[in-house]
């Protein structure tokens, strides 16, 4: 089966084609990151503004080498999200499904994240796949979640953040630090040149709230008052590299810290790590190495880890529910069990 996937949630416009969940065969991204680092973050109007222009372009660009009529589905991005963003890709994917009389399956941008794990990926020339049950930490700009994963669609709401997100906590730290958005590659480009000159370092500056409580529950807001505190100081002779270095190391260990204790506590067979964080250098290897020999850990590609179709394709086909278009809404704040 080929799933036609949209997504328009946030400041992407990706479209992509995915045979039977796995397979990518087209791919698809314009983004408008670029306009956003003027003004230090996602202004909603410019963000939908340049999707309107984008999801044609797009399209054709994705289904060039792809015959409409062998499209078998249409997915799009519902929720959650910021609402002109989401509207441009669910008017887009209603009008697709009645001019091709497809069916359309709506998908939870949150779920679908877990999803881009799924997509083929081959390590010594085999293809490894998530099973269940699973544990999957979605963390990313707007949302730090860990949900347990019995099988498709039955989802578990274990633990998260509290406060700020994580990627939220990298981006306000980058800011404090005179760093450019977005802040967590900032962040990250920053902490590697430090590592690099002083590998052996102990980065223990700023604290790692609630990382010894039993839950699986998160808060990021002290770390970044503690942050803003220590910059106001302004006494110290600490480089922005190194301030940079000590901000990722709390949250990745903060982040690390709660993986492995929700794979103590419900044995899975998988650990999936999701969202855009994931794509973070030094949170791709701890995780693994924290929880090596305990579980299998799947993390996907750097470009299937932030916002994209792919994943919304993959999630439709595992989780395949057509709606009728005419009942398909944009819901800005659905949560992931929804």
């Amino acid at each position: 089966m080929k799933i036609l996937g949209i997504e328009t949630s946030c400041d992407e416009t990706a479209v992509a084609v995915v045979e039977n969940g796995k397979k990518v065969l087209s791919f698809g991204v314009c983004s408008s990151a670029r306009q956003h680092v003027k003004t230090g973050g996602i202004i909603p109007e410019t963000a939908a503004r340049r999707q309107t222009e984008s999801i044609i372009p797009v399209l054709e660009k994705v289904l060039s080498p792809t015959n409409n009529t062998s499209i078998d589905a249409i997915s799009v991005t519902v929720g959650p999200g910021l609402i002109g963003s989401l509207l441009v890709g669910v008017e887009t994917a209603k009008t697709l499904a009645l001019v091709w009389g497809k069916p359309i399956i709506p998908v939870n941008h949150l779920i679908a994240h877990i999803y881009a794990n799924f997509i083929e990926h081959r390590t010594n020339n085999k293809v490894h796949s998530p099973e269940f049950p699973l544990i999957a930490l979605v963390v990313s700009g707007g949302h730090t979640d860990f949900v347990l994963m019995e099988n498709h669609g039955d989802i578990k709401y274990l633990g998260g953040t509290r406060d700020d997100a994580a990627g939220e906590a990298f981006d306000k730290t980058a800011r404090l630090l005179g760093l450019p958005y977005p802040g967590g590659p900032a962040i990250s480009t920053a902490a590697e040149k430090f590592e690099i000159r002083k590998p052996k370092s102990k980065l223990n500056l700023f604290p790692r709230p609630m990382i010894d409580s039993d839950n699986l529950d998160m808060s990021f807001s002290g770390l970044k008052t503690a942050v803003l505190n220590f910059v106001k100081k302004q006494s110290s002779n600490l480089t922005i590299e190194q301030l940079s270095a000590e901000i990722q190391e709390a949250i990745v260990d903060t982040l690390v810290a709660k993986s492995l204790k929700a794979v103590e506590q419900h044995k899975p067979k998988s650990f999936l790590l999701a969202g855009g964080v994931s794509a973070n250098k030094r949170l791709r290897e701890k995780i693994t190495q924290a929880l090596k020999g305990k579980t299998k850990v799947f993390i996907p590609e750097p470009k299937y880890t932030t916002d994209n179709a792919a994943m919304i394709a993959s999630a439709a086909y595992y989780n395949y529910q057509p709606v009728p278009w005419q009942k398909i809404t944009a819901n800005p704040s659905l949560s992931i069990e929804e």
